[in-house]
């Protein structure tokens, strides 16, 4: 199986531009609301809010977000500083604690979730990572190690602004 751990940097750098500008139309209404959310973080050096719009599932009321650049996104990172955080999934906004999760296992259980629900876009996803258009569930284990979910709790009544 072939893996892209090292995607151009000048990718990910056009990618927060464009999260930039999805996070800014999705504040004005704009946008897949009903698949992506701003989670919002804080920076783990600046101490600043750091707001990034991330596809998510929502699953017996927890929300599941899943990193692309597994353990090295930045908002990942942030999480592993400090867990709270405050989430908005269209006009709905809420104060949550995220729980960080490494473990392939889960983390190919959640992929195999997504794959049911949004066979074509997930398999695409997948696909542009590396990993074959048919795979095992070994394949799916293998693919998730470095990569990484977290799982948000809301706090219902601490909505709070950051």
């Amino acid at each position: 199986m072939k893996r892209r751990d090292s995607i151009h940097p000048g990718l990910w750098r056009w990618m927060r531009r464009l999260n930039q500008r999805i996070a800014r139309n999705y504040m004005r209404g704009i946008g897949p609301r009903r698949l992506v959310l701003l989670l919002t973080t804080i920076g783990r050096k600046s101490g600043l809010p750091r707001v990034t719009p991330l596809q998510f599932e929502e699953v017996d009321g927890e929300i599941y977000v899943a990193s692309a650049r597994g353990q090295r996104a930045d908002w990942f990172r942030n999480i592993l500083e400090n867990s709270q955080v405050q989430v908005q999934i269209g006009d709905d906004r809420f104060a949550g604690e995220a729980e960080p999760i490494m473990d392939p296992v889960r983390i190919a259980d959640f992929l195999d979730y997504r794959l049911r629900r949004h066979p074509i876009m997930i398999r695409l996803m997948l696909s542009t990572e590396g990993l074959p258009l048919r795979f095992n569930r070994a394949d799916l284990e293998k693919f998730a190690r470095g990569k990484a979910l977290v799982v948000i709790h809301r706090q219902e009544n601490k909505v709070r602004r950051v």
